[in-house]
């Protein structure tokens, strides 16, 4: 199924603020929240499920910029939504908005309980995979090796003594006015509740140890340099059973040895000899997959660029491919033997070989326009 355009899910234009778009998907999650929806909870869940992916997108402006460039093929793995996150991530991760919006007591998406423990999430680990021009255009899954912080085996958790495993401590204070009673994280167990009871042999004090692992890696066809691609889940983990961080992969590009790549579209020069350009001839030239042969009119001019459509690299939003450009240049020899000296001594001033640019002749300017267009 079609996924709906992120601004029609927040019912915001294009060029929306941020805080034009929070207020938005704030203004949503009340309205579906699933405990002002308990005669059709599932219908509304979805919605909240499909808001909550929305804001992740518009409310990073990395994100945003690659989805307003690529549509959802530009953020695809982009979003812990899309990844399985339940209603309760959602809650923690956007907490700040639903506190706003619900208050501190209100429940937690109807399971009947306030949210006060603060979940911890694991930072997030950055790779960089290089990629070939042929794995660009096909697409790959890759398997890379990640050392990621892991909950040790073993290890125990007990409630803080401090908090009594609330998460919260309590001030009371007399004042003026009369007691006042004020609630904070607690800054034993950081809002968590609990604390470690045993660590496990070489892990940290957090009960973390470092361990290498495989990770498979989908590499969609038609990537651009620098587009970050994430698999949720896969960067290091956190104590007390909190959520694991996110692996975020940097593409690089590996220089193809004959072709030049310009955004969707692939350059290669193409040298002819001066009998080919004046007889003209059949030339192969390398493809991304193989290769394509080519005709050489007769009397080509040094300089002209030949098209092949959808020859080039898969556009990233699945719609079409680019085109490859071959330019042409007229191979001019440095060095003759006497015969062929005299043959061209005598060709100087035939009329054949003086220059006649007509209009069919494009310029430079032309053709560079001819290129991007």
């Amino acid at each position: 199924m079609m996924k709906k355009d992120y601004y029609e899910v927040l019912e915001v234009s294009r060029n929306a603020s941020s805080e034009e778009i929070k207020k938005s998907y704030r203004k949503l999650a009340i309205k579906y929240h699933p405990d002002k929806n308990l005669n059709n909870k599932k219908e509304a869940e979805e919605k909240f499920k499909e808001a909550a992916e929305a804001y992740e997108i518009l409310s990073d402006p990395e994100k945003r910029e690659r989805y307003d460039k690529f549509g959802h093929s530009g953020v695809k793995g982009s979003t812990s939504a899309a990844g399985g996150m339940n209603m309760e991530d959602i809650f923690t991760n956007f907490g700040d908005i639903f506190a706003d919006a619900f208050g501190e007591g209100f429940s937690s998406f109807g399971f009947g309980r306030s949210t006060r423990y603060k979940t911890i999430k694991g930072s997030d680990l950055r790779i960089r995979v290089k990629l070939s021009l042929e794995e660009i255009a096909n697409g790959t899954e890759k398997k890379v090796k990640v050392k990621r912080l892991k909950v040790a085996k073993g290890i125990k958790y007990k409630d803080c003594l401090s908090c009594h495993g609330t998460g919260q401590i309590t001030h009371i204070t007399n004042t003026i006015l009369g007691r006042m009673q004020t609630t904070s994280q607690c800054n034993v167990c950081s809002g968590t509740g609990k604390s470690i009871e045993n660590i496990p042999y070489g892990a940290n004090k957090h009960g973390l140890i470092k361990e290498e692992e495989l990770v498979d890696i989908k590499i969609p066809s038609g990537i651009m340099e620098g587009i970050q691609l994430k698999v949720s889940g896969r960067g290091n983990e956190a104590p007390f059973g909190g959520v694991p961080g996110d692996l975020i992969i940097l593409t690089e590009e590996i220089p193809h040895p004959k072709l030049k790549r310009e955004g969707n579209n692939l350059h290669y020069d193409l040298y002819i000899s001066f009998p080919d350009a004046i007889l003209g001839a059949v030339k192969e030239v390398p493809t991304i997959n193989g290769k394509a042969r080519i005709k050489i009119d007769t009397g080509t001019q040094s300089g002209k660029t030949l098209r092949l459509k959808n020859k080039g690299l898969p556009k990233i939003n699945g719609y079409g491919y680019g085109s490859l450009l071959i330019h042409v240049n007229v191979w001019t020899p440095k060095k003759i033997n006497e015969e062929q000296r005299k043959f061209f001594e005598k060709m100087r001033k035939n009329e054949n070989f003086l220059p006649h640019p007509g209009n069919e002749e494009k310029s430079f300017f032309d053709r560079v326009r001819e290129m991007f267009s």
